[in-house]
């Protein structure tokens, strides 16, 4: 077992009770954090000794909604009609685009979305995937990105009938189910799995009953919780008012959706009873500033009310200090009342989330027993650091540009700002030559 002394550095913790400790040894035995404190690494025989002086420890941030299937789009050039409304953006770009995806294609957006993820310091991520021409073994395509660059996360299919009917449906929900079982197969040969399985959903109005019956048996099937989007235009409200007369979250409760390891994203129109609803049933809801934003669909007013709120992008990427900074000016901007503190304990809650998937590993902490999943930043603080003002040099100072190194379950995959398990130039020229495939097939789809 491989022990690693990160030696006199300093320790944020970015998970409430926040904290600074000052010239400290952090000691990481395999994929274990075994010691922290001053000296703690002085008589340990280490493998690796990594000089932590003037840099800064944090546990590593957590992607709590990515759309991997996006990551070969950016720039993409392409023939597409008027985008004036959220439902045309979805026809004209999203819709096209995940229905050009094949194997190759999904594999290398997610080894890039990974490697972005990494570089900017995040050390997991939960994915909502699709790919509606290659639905079958398409979640495994996902994972082995993830895996092969060494990053945590979690990914699903989102289910839909929007392309194929019922059939669709029923893939999606299969595909959601068998890959369960495969990290459940996996765990049980003692492999060390990186990547789990959720039961995916679309967006209720592209789901019919008889689909969000079949999410919920899956979710009993396979212990695991739904991850769908959630009224994130007015189209989703007003949809389920005309077709089922209920809000949308009354109508996940109705098929036994609502769960405490279930994640609802977006939520901009949901009302105050809905929220109601989601908290007692110890749901987590994601928010995604910048998407928001892009899309012009509007913001979430309820959002302090929310009880397990996390922070995600919905496939603007994996940096997750651009996201917070967005997500805190935008709040300041619609008059909100929450500061740095709040939405720093938003984005570090992935970690609770992440915890009912993992049940093996506590994250979130730099402290003895959680797992190694870390970032060393070279930041420089030009006044004072604590505790009580750390959130605020989160958001106001740090960024990826401090990012120097990242640990996940003990393995050093980005070090003095290079990539250690693969050959990320390699893998970025090969995207590169996939994603013009994909453009040229995307061209020719009809909306």
């Amino acid at each position: 077992m491989a022990v690693t002394v990160i030696r006199n550095t300093r320790v944020f913790q970015t998970m409430p009770p926040f904290e600074v400790l000052e010239n400290v040894d952090v000691v990481i035995s395999g994929d274990k954090i075994t010691a922290v404190g001053k000296n703690a690494g002085s008589d340990v025989k280490a493998d690796k000794v990594i000089d932590g002086d003037g840099k800064t420890v944090i546990p590593g941030n957590v992607c709590g909604h990515h759309h991997y299937y996006s990551g070969l789009s950016r720039g993409m050039l392409i023939s597409a009609g008027p985008q004036t409304d959220f439902i045309q953006v979805l026809k004209e770009w999203w819709w096209r685009l995940d229905r050009g995806l094949d194997e190759e294609s999904c594999y290398y957006s997610s080894l890039i979305c990974s490697l972005d993820a990494i570089a900017a310091g995040t050390t997991s991520v939960i994915d909502h995937h699709a790919s509606p021409n290659y639905i079958a073994d398409s979640l495994s395509a996902i994972a082995h990105g993830m895996e092969e660059t060494g990053l945590r996360g979690m990914t699903c299919y989102e289910v839909t009938d929007r392309n194929y009917g019922m059939k669709e449906v029923r893939d999606g929900v299969a595909e959601n189910v068998r890959f369960a079982h495969e990290v459940d197969r996996r765990r049980k040969a003692g492999e060390n799995v990186l990547c789990d399985a959720m039961i995916g959903g679309h967006a209720q109005f592209t789901i019919p009953d008889e689909g969000l019956e079949l999410m919920g048996k899956a979710c009993d099937e396979t212990g695991r919780g739904v991850h769908i989007h959630v009224a994130e235009d007015k189209y989703d409200v007003v949809s389920c008012h005309h077709y089922h007369n209920m809000d949308i979250v009354d109508r996940l409760d109705r098929f036994g959706l609502l769960r405490d390891n279930a994640l609802l994203v977006h939520g901009l129109h949901i009302n105050a009873h809905e929220i109601e609803l989601l908290n007692e049933r110890g749901c987590f809801f994601a928010h995604n500033a910048r998407s928001n934003m892009n899309n012009h669909v509007g913001y979430c007013k309820g959002l302090t009310d929310v009880k397990n709120l996390i922070i995600g992008t919905d496939g603007c990427g994996g940096n997750m200090f651009e996201e917070l900074k967005i997500a805190f000016f935008k709040h300041k901007d619609e008059g909100g009342p929450w500061w740095p503190a709040d939405f720093l304990t938003a984005l570090s809650r992935g970690n609770v989330l992440m915890e009912k998937y993992f049940k093996d590993a506590r994250l979130g902490r730099i402290e003895k027993g959680y797992k190694a999943d870390l970032d060393i930043l070279d930041y420089h603080n030009p006044t004072p650091m604590v505790a009580a003002n750390a959130p605020g040099h989160f958001v106001w100072g740090m960024s990826t540009n401090c990012v120097e190194s990242v640990m996940v379950n003990g393995d050093l995959l980005y070090e003095n700002r290079r990539f250690t398990k693969v050959d990320a130039d390699e893998i970025y020229a090969k995207a590169a030559e996939v994603a013009a495939k994909v453009w040229k097939k995307v061209d020719k789809i009809q909306p």
